[in-house]
């Protein structure tokens, strides 16, 4: 019998680190010959830390860190590949029961509506400014996150200046709903089920999600370090096979009670398992007995979301640039664009007969359904992939893309 592959692995305790505890809790990285071993940590610094210096051969990571890591953003570089996607959406935008009611004051409603919802925080935001109010203060968990950037994008497209009007910080998930509750901040932009735990202890209201704002968005990867996936090839295409098995079975309604069963130990998340359903069923409670069901809120599988897109990648790369946090030089849209690997994606799974995309980019924003799309092995749909504002992002015009949004300065 061949010796199983050792890999060790980092993740956060949020919900989207499912697809990758369930590989190794369920037994899916076992049948793979994998012998995967999970490290849960407290903030996403460790995680970037642990991965640079070889404590973790991969690890569960926001979707830009990979880039930030290549593009020498990060205090200890190390080169990181994205070959796997760990699913779309699953964060929220959440707020204090007093911002909730200045928002109401406002003509905001209980409908997870972002553009509703954005013009009624900018009305309160510039009202508190007039009075002389200290700016409301947002956490994010990472400066290079898809919740910092996708909060930046909806304040922005709704006319607030996110780098003047606003304070952002970073806080570690498990802490946004305590630091909202002791008041020391006043929103955040976080995965599940950290919104759902404010809204159950009574201090918070969701006012919108990542499914509306970009709907079937990246968020959750797996971050793997380059120098191991060039070594051990073999190893990463069982784990990628493995992880494959895992999303299917998460995505299985049938299967949904068992996975927030295992996501609900100590281990993992130590939350009851009735806070982690809304992530799995798409229904929310927002606050005030309000609820709401939302589409395609969280996908560990359908749709192609386990597919590293690279126009994924670069979207977030355009945002890093939008905000000040890399030049745009044609070096560094070549790393950014070199970070997402579907081909050993394809070559993992081909096998299989999984359904794989004929093209590895595709044009962000221009799917207003579900739509069939060209594909090897069996048939893939792609769900709708609208922005908000209306906004088309296609990776083939980043320059214009660039130019046409506004700067961190508020400068066309």
């Amino acid at each position: 019998m061949t010796a199983a592959h050792q890999v060790t692995a980092g993740f956060m305790p949020l919900f989207d680190s499912a697809v990758l505890v369930a590989a190794g809790e369920l037994g899916f990285a076992a049948r793979e010959g994998i012998d995967l071993t999970l490290h849960r940590e407290t903030s996403w610094a460790n995680i970037r830390d642990r991965i640079a210096i070889g404590h973790f051969h991969l690890a569960h990571m926001l979707g830009p860190m990979p880039l930030a890591c290549n593009l020498g953003l990060t205090p200890l570089a190390s080169e990181t590949i994205v070959p796997f996607s760990l699913g779309l959406g699953g964060n929220c935008v959440t707020v204090s029961n007093a911002v909730w009611a200045g928002m109401a004051a406002h003509g905001a409603e209980a409908d997870l509506d972002p553009a509703r919802a954005g013009a009624a925080l900018g009305a309160l935001i510039r009202e508190r400014a007039a009075a002389g109010g200290d700016p409301l203060r947002f956490a994010v968990v990472h400066p290079h996150s898809g919740h910092n950037y996708e909060l930046r994008y909806w304040l922005a497209a709704c006319g607030i200046d996110p780098t003047r009007e606003i304070e952002i910080v970073i806080v570690p998930p498990p802490f946004m709903a305590d630091a909202l509750a002791t008041g020391r901040i006043d929103g955040y932009c976080v995965g599940e089920p950290w919104n759902s735990a404010a809204v159950a202890a009574g201090t918070g209201h969701i006012v919108t999600v990542k499914a509306r704002i970009w709907r079937n968005s990246p968020e959750k990867v797996i971050g793997v370090r380059k120098a191991w996936a060039d070594e051990n090839p073999e190893a990463l295409a069982a784990l990628l096979r493995a992880l494959h098995h895992s999303a299917r079975w998460c995505q299985d309604p049938a299967n949904h009670g068992e996975l927030a069963a295992v996501m609900a130990q100590p281990g993992f998340l130590g939350l009851p398992q009735a806070v982690q359903m809304p992530i799995l069923t798409g229904h929310l409670r927002l606050g005030g007995g309000a609820e709401r069901t939302i589409d395609d809120f969280f996908l560990p599988f359908d749709k192609a979301a386990n597919f590293p897109w690279k126009s994924h990648a670069l979207w977030f790369y355009t945002q890093m640039v939008r905000w000040g946090h890399v030049a745009h030089t044609p070096e560094n849209l070549a790393i950014a664009r070199d970070c997402y690997r579907p081909d050993l994606y394809r070559s993992a799974l081909g096998p299989l007969g999984v359904a794989l995309p004929g093209a590895n980019s595709k044009v962000e924003g221009a799917l207003k359904v579900a739509t069939a799309v060209g594909a090897t092995g069996a048939g893939l749909v792609l769900g709708p992939d609208g922005f908000f504002d209306g906004q088309i992002f296609d990776p083939d015009e980043i320059d214009a893309y660039i130019a046409s949004q506004k700067s961190a300065r508020g400068e066309a």
